[in-house]
C-alpha cells in the first residue's frame, strides 16, 4: 500500500473503494478475465461520441487478418492524419470493444479519423504476436488502403498500458523502416516499458487498482524475453524517433516505467512532452465515467496532442 502522505482525489477513493471491496477471483482465468473486463468499462467508462463512420474490418497480418474498426466523426474529408490505437489489457485481455468509447472521443475531440487494433492476445498468442500485429497494421493504415476511404497523411500511435508500450513499439519499427506515411507522434498513457519490480510497482502493489500480482500474471502469459526492445522499449534505441507525449498517473504502479520512458526519449533528444497527474489510478482514460476527474485530464492530453501535431506539421 501506499504511504499516508499519498494524495488522493475524491472520486478516486470512491471509486477505489468499490473495486476493494469486490471479491478477489479464486483464481486468474483469461476468458474470465477478459469478460470482467468489458462488463468493468460498461460500469465505469463514459458514453460513446456519435460518430458518422464506424467500420469494423480486418487487415493483413503476419498470421491472418486481424480485427480492426475505423471511426471517423466526418463522413469523409480531406487527407488528413490517422489516429492508430492499441487497447490496453496486459496484453491478455481487453478489445475493440472495451476502449471503443474512447475512441470515439479522440475522433470527435481531436477531429481526426481513428483505427483501432485487436491484435493478438496472450496465452493463445504470446509475444512477439502482439507487435507483429500492430506493426502490420500500422503499414497497412499508412498505405490509405480503400477500405477506408481515407488518404492518410501520417500516423499517430496513441495507447494505454500495454497499447502504450506498443504504440512506442510500433513508432520504433516504422522509424527503423519507414512505411508509406510518417510517424507523427507517440502517445503513451500510462505505459508499461520495462521489467522493473521497485519503486511505484512496490509502492503501489495492491489496493490501487492495477496490481503487481495482475501485471506479473500478464507477463507469464504474454512470456516477453527480458531486454528485448520490442517486449521492454525502455531497453530500444530512442534516437530518431518521432515526437512524443507521454502520460502517467499518481497511484499507478507504473508510473515509473513512463517516467523513465520520457526520460531516455529526452534524452535521444525526442520532441516529448511529459504530463503527470497526481491521485489518478492506472487506466484512467477509460474509467471517466467513475472517475470524473479524469475526463479533463483527457481533455488535458488531447490538448496536447493538437499542440504537438500543429508544432510538427509541415
Amino acid at each position: 500500500m501506499a504511504d499516508t502522505d499519498t494524495f488522493y482525489r475524491e472520486d478516486v477513493k470512491a471509486f477505489l473503494g468499490l473495486v476493494n471491496s469486490l471479491p478477489a477471483p479464486e483464481a486468474l482465468v483469461p476468458e474470465e478475465q477478459r469478460l470482467g473486463y468489458l462488463g468493468l468499462k460498461a460500469m465505469s467508462e463514459a458514453d460513446p461520441r456519435p460518430m458518422a463512420v464506424i467500420k469494423d474490418l480486418t487487415c493483413p497480418g503476419p498470421a491472418g487478418d486481424i480485427p480492426v474498426r475505423f471511426y471517423d466523426v466526418r463522413s469523409d474529408r480531406d487527407p488528413s492524419p490517422v489516429i492508430l490505437f492499441f487497447h490496453g489489457g496486459g496484453f491478455v485481455i481487453g478489445d475493440l470493444d472495451t476502449h471503443n468509447s474512447l475512441c470515439t472521443e479522440l475522433s470527435a475531440v481531436l477531429d481526426l479519423p481513428v483505427l483501432a487494433v485487436h491484435y493478438r492476445l496472450a496465452p493463445e498468442h504470446p509475444f512477439p504476436a502482439a507487435p507483429d500485429d500492430c506493426e502490420a497494421a500500422a503499414r497497412w493504415l499508412a498505405a490509405s488502403p480503400a477500405e477506408l476511404g481515407r488518404t492518410v497523411t501520417g500516423l499517430v500511435t496513441i495507447g494505454g498500458s500495454a497499447g502504450g508500450n506498443l504504440a512506442t513499439v510500433t513508432a520504433a519499427a516504422l522509424r527503423d523502416r519507414p512505411a508509406a506515411a510518417p510517424m507523427l507522434l507517440q502517445v503513451l498513457l500510462y505505459p508499461a516499458t520495462d521489467e522493473s519490480q521497485d519503486g511505484s510497482m512496490a509502492q503501489f502493489a495492491e489496493g490501487h487498482f492495477l496490481t503487481k500480482l495482475a501485471m506479473d500474471w500478464f507477463y507469464s502469459l504474454y512470456l516477453p524475453e527480458s531486454g528485448n526492445p520490442r517486449a521492454f522499449p525502455l531497453h530500444a534505441d530512442a534516437k530518431g524517433m518521432c515526437p512524443a507525449i507521454v502520460a502517467t498517473a499518481g497511484l499507478d504502479p507504473l508510473q515509473d516505467q513512463g517516467r523513465r520512458m520520457a526520460a531516455k526519449l529526452v534524452d535521444a533528444g525526442v520532441d516529448t512532452l511529459f504530463l503527470h497527474f497526481p491521485g489518478l489510478t492506472h487506466d484512467f482514460s477509460t474509467t471517466r465515467k467513475a472517475l470524473p476527474s479524469a475526463q479533463k485530464d483527457m481533455e488535458t492530453i488531447m490538448a496536447a496532442m493538437k499542440l504537438m501535431l500543429e508544432k510538427n506539421s509541415a
